[in-house]
C-alpha cells in the first residue's frame, strides 16, 4: 500500500506571482482542476482502507463515490462503475422513482363490494337488513401495509351498514397483481421468515403471525396475537441455558402440520430465560390459509357469521362499493420502507409502478422505472432489477449510477420526503446502533443493505460546517459482513471534514 501522491507538476514554482485579476482568476481554475483529479483518482480514505484490511476485504471489491451535491466533480471515486450488488440499497432506486412518479400523496384503496341484488337503494347508498343473501367482495389494490387493524376497521364498516350474516362467500380480489407465486424458501431456506413473503394484490398483515415468548417457571410460555380461525399451536419449547444471543430465533424450530382438515403449528427447540419477552414474527401460511384464517376470526369476533367460504375470484359486474379503506399516503411507506429496510413493502410499491394500465407485473414496472430514468437522464446501463426490494441475487447497479441518482434527487420536489425516508445515523432505523456519540451522529441519512456476501450504504451526510454529501459505499465480497467497519470510517471521514482544509490524503492499495 502506498501513500496517494499528486502529480509532480503540484511542486512548481509559478513565477511571477500572479498579479492580475485575470492571472488570479486562471490560476484558481488551474488548481482546482488539477485538485479535482487528485481527488477523482482511485483511492480511499487511510483509515477506510485500515478498517478493509483488518476485515480482509480487497479494495477491488469495493465501491464507492463520495460527492457534494453542489459540486460537479465527486471527491472520492473508487471503482464507481463496477456493476455490484447492491442488498437493499436497490429500495433507494424503488422509492424515489415511486414518490417522483406517483407522488408523495398516492393512496391505495381496499374496498369491499356486494351484489346489487343483495341491496335496497335508498338516497344514501346500498343498505342491507341484516342478512346478505349473496356474496361479499373484498378487492385489493397492492396496499403495502394493509394491517389486521385496518382490515378489522373495514369489517366493522360491515357490521354498522348492516350486514350481520353472509349467506354466500367472501370471495377475494387480488387480480391488480399478475404475479406467478414464489417458493418463500428459496432465497435462504428460511420459508416461514416474513422478509420472504412474495407481492400480493389483497397482502394483509404481511401475512405474517406475530407471537410472545415469555420465560415461565421453566417451560417458555407462547402466546398467539394475531388470531387465525383453524390454526392450532403446540408448545413443545423447552427452557435453555445461557446467555441470550442474538442468534435466539434460529434455536426454535416450527413446523406446520395438517391436523384434521386444520392446521397444527408446532413449536421445538429451547428459548434462555435470560431473553425475557420477546417477539416473534412467522409466516408459516400460505396467502390463502392466512387471508381465511384472519378474516374468519375478526368477522366472528365482530358478532358476524358466514355460510359460505373465503375464496379467491373475481368481484362480480354490477358489484356496488359498500365500504373501504383508504392507506396511509405513499410518504408514509416510503418511511418504513426505507428506515426499517421492508422488503415484502418495497415490492408491493415496486409492483404498483407496473400497474399504470392493466394488471401489474414485474416486466411492466421495471420498464415504467427504466423510461423514467431515461427521461431525467439517468442512463444506467448496467442497472438490472428483479423485484426493487434488494432481496436479489440478480440485483445490480454501479456506486457511480447510485451517486447519479442521490444527487438528481436532491435537485428533486421530492427531496424532502426522500430524504427523510432514510435512516438517520446513530438515531433511528437501521442505523440506529451505528457511529452512536461519533462525529457523525445525526449528521447523515444512510440507507443500509445487507445479503450474505454484500455490505452497502448509500445516501446523504454533512461534513463538519454543514455542506451536504451524496455518499455511496458497495461491498461485494464473502467477508463482506466484517465491512461495516469500513462504511463507518467513511461517514466519520465526512463529517470531520472542513471547507478551505487541505484535501485529506487518500491512499491506494
Amino acid at each position: 500500500m502506498g501513500s496517494f501522491r499528486a502529480p509532480h507538476f503540484f511542486a512548481m514554482k509559478i513565477t511571477p506571482l500572479p498579479s492580475t485579476p485575470l492571472e488570479k482568476s486562471l490560476c484558481a481554475l488551474l488548481f482546482g482542476a488539477l485538485l479535482s483529479l487528485g481527488a477523482l483518482a482511485d483511492g480511499l480514505p487511510p483509515n477506510v482502507l485500515k478498517a478493509l484490511k483488518t476485515a480482509q476485504i480487497p479494495a477491488a471489491n469495493v465501491s464507492v463515490v463520495v460527492q457534494p451535491v453542489d459540486a460537479a466533480t465527486p471527491l472520492v471515486a473508487h471503482n464507481a462503475a463496477q456493476s455490484m450488488n447492491p442488498a437493499s440499497v436497490m429500495k433507494l432506486v424503488t422509492t424515489y422513482a415511486a414518490l417522483d412518479l406517483l407522488g408523495p400523496a398516492f393512496t391505495w384503496k381496499t374496498g369491499a363490494w356486494i351484489e346489487n341484488a343483495a341491496t335496497t337503494e335508498t338516497t344514501a347508498g346500498p343498505r342491507v337488513n341484516g342478512n346478505l343473501s349473496g356474496n361479499l367482495y373484498i378487492k385489493g389494490s397492492g396496499d403495502p401495509r394493509f394491517a389486521i387493524e385496518h382490515l378489522w376497521s373495514l369489517l366493522r364498516q360491515l357490521r354498522v351498514r348492516g350486514i350481520q350474516h353472509i349467506a354466500g362467500d367472501i370471495v377475494l380480489d387480488r387480480t391488480v397483481f399478475n404475479v406467478p407465486s414464489i417458493d418463500p424458501g428459496a432465497f435462504d431456506d428460511k420459508p416461514m421468515r416474513p422478509y420472504n413473503v412474495g407481492p400480493d394484490g389483497l397482502l394483509i398483515n404481511f401475512r405474517a403471525l406475530r407471537f410472545t415468548v415469555q420465560p415461565d417457571n421453566g417451560k417458555p410460555r407462547l402466546l398467539m396475537e394475531t388470531p387465525s380461525e383453524g390454526l392450532r399451536v403446540d408448545n413443545q419449547l423447552r427452557s435453555g441455558d445461557g446467555a441470550c444471543g442474538s442468534n435466539w430465533k434460529d434455536l426454535i424450530n416450527i413446523r406446520l402440520i395438517p391436523d384434521n382438515g386444520d392446521n397444527r403449528l408446532e413449536f421445538t427447540g429451547t428459548y434462555s430465560a435470560l431473553c425475557g419477552e420477546k417477539s416473534l414474527n412467522l409466516s408459516p401460511l400460505p396467502a390463502d390459509g392466512q387471508t381465511q384464517g384472519l378474516i374468519r376470526a375478526l368477522w366472528k369476533e365482530l358478532g358476524g357469521t358466514l355460510a359460505g367460504q373465503v375464496r379467491n375470484g373475481n368481484v362480480a359486474v354490477g358489484s356496488l362499493l359498500i365500504a373501504q379503506h383508504e392507506s396511509a399516503p405513499l410518504a408514509d411507506a416510503v418511511r418504513d420502507i426505507n428506515k426499517y429496510s421492508n422488503n415484502v413493502m418495497a415490492r408491493q410499491v415496486f409492483l404498483t409502478l407496473g400497474n399504470d394500465s392493466a394488471p401489474a407485473t414485474a416486466e411492466r414496472a421495471r420498464q415504467r422505472i427504466t423510461d423514467w430514468l431515461n427521461g431525467r437522464n439517468l442512463r444506467f446501463a448496467e442497472l438490472e432489477l428483479e423485484n426493487g426490494s434488494g432481496l436479489s441475487r440478480r440485483e445490480r447497479i454501479s456506486a457511480d449510477s447510485l451517486n447519479q441518482l442521490l444527487l438528481d434527487a436532491w435537485k428533486n420536489p421530492v427531496m424532502p420526503e426522500f430524504i427523510a425516508s432514510l435512516p438517520i445515523v446513530g438515531i433511528d432505523g437501521t442505523m440506529k446502533k451505528r457511529l452512536n456519540g461519533s462525529e457523525a451522529t445525526g449528521r447523515a441519512h444512510i440507507k443500509t443493505g445487507t445479503l450474505d456476501g454484500v455490505k452497502t450504504a448509500a445516501g446523504y451526510a454533512l461534513d463538519a460546517q454543514g455542506r451536504r454529501y451524496a455518499v455511496t459505499f458497495l461491498i461485494n465480497h464473502h467477508k463482506s459482513q466484517a465491512g461495516s467497519a469500513a462504511i463507518d470510517a467513511l461517514l466519520v471521514w465526512v463529517a470531520q471534514r472542513r471547507v478551505g482544509e487541505k484535501m485529506p490524503a487518500l491512499e491506494n492499495e
